[in-house]
């Protein structure tokens, strides 16, 4: 629900943070990558999906060590790195806020202790072994810390199957395991070669999630909106990979279920909407 502004509003407050992340990373070497839906928004529409209200990039942790102290050091006033290791019931990603804006999520519309305003995600790609045995070993890791970072926000599950695994994290010592998980997804981020790159903390299958290192041995400049953003420059090819035909539109219950925000509004804090 929009409060007094459209989607086009969002994504212009979006670009902006985008901007200033893109700015910070050139000014640092700091290596970022376009993913997903922002690489098939680039390539499709020239910038962003109409009906998107998000913006994501991939980072590998040691660039995103990097993107912390630099982010850290220019303490900008607009602007709140949001981590998953401060704020309680995150997945293993980041989000840089945008101070006195509004977009509020289903999952943690109740959350009174939390910043809630316009952000773009910065997810982590790790690196996995070849061994196609340890593939499988991180990716069902990332899907538990998936399910029990869900379980935490009082996730409607799907399927009967994950209806049974989200009580049976109940009685587990969950915060150990995913910590031990964790531990592990982490472990082959040193390799420099025989590896191949993944992202399985999300709903992505074990396919779709896992890449080929070339697609991001580089980074190339991308046209989108009214500026450029790295992105692979295999951007084809990742997209023909993840997505098929990507040229081809999704249909619109596909788009609709696209939009994240309940609640958005690019003139108010979100403190006028969480009491």
């Amino acid at each position: 629900m929009s409060i007094s502004n459209n989607v086009r509003d969002v994504q212009n407050k979006i670009l902006d943070i985008m901007k200033y992340i893109d700015t910070l990373c050139r000014k640092n070497s700091i290596t970022y990558y376009i993913m997903g839906g922002t690489a098939l928004g680039a390539i499709r529409h020239g910038g962003f999906i109409p009906w998107d209200d998000d913006l994501d990039i991939f980072m590998t942790p040691a660039e995103y060590a990097k993107f912390t102290d630099a982010f850290n050091a220019d303490s900008h006033p607009d602007f709140v790195l949001q981590e998953w290791r401060t704020t309680p019931d995150h997945l293993e990603y980041a989000k840089v806020r945008m101070n006195n804006t509004t977009f509020i999520e289903e999952h943690f519309k109740n959350r009174k202790d939390m910043h809630h305003g316009i952000y773009v995600d910065i997810m982590m790609l790790h690196k996995v072994p070849e061994n196609r045995f340890i593939q499988k070993l991180v990716y069902l890791e990332s899907k538990f810390v998936t399910l029990y970072g869900l379980s935490q926000r009082n996730w409607r599950p799907k399927t009967k199957l994950q209806a049974l695994v989200l009580k049976s994290l109940k009685i587990l010592p969950c915060k150990l395991m995913a910590k031990i998980a964790y531990k592990h997804i982490y472990k082959y981020d040193s390799f420099t070669s025989g590896y191949k790159y993944c992202y399985w903390i999300t709903p992505a299958k074990f396919k779709n999630g896992l890449f080929d290192a070339s697609f991001f041995s580089a980074p190339a400049d991308i046209p989108f909106e009214d500026t450029k953003l790295l992105g692979s420059e295999k951007i084809k090819e990742y997209l023909e990979y993840r997505y098929g035909d990507y040229m081809k539109l999704p249909p619109i219950e596909a788009q609709k279920a696209a939009v994240h925000a309940m609640i958005f509004d690019t003139e108010k804090n979100y403190t006028e909407y969480v009491r």
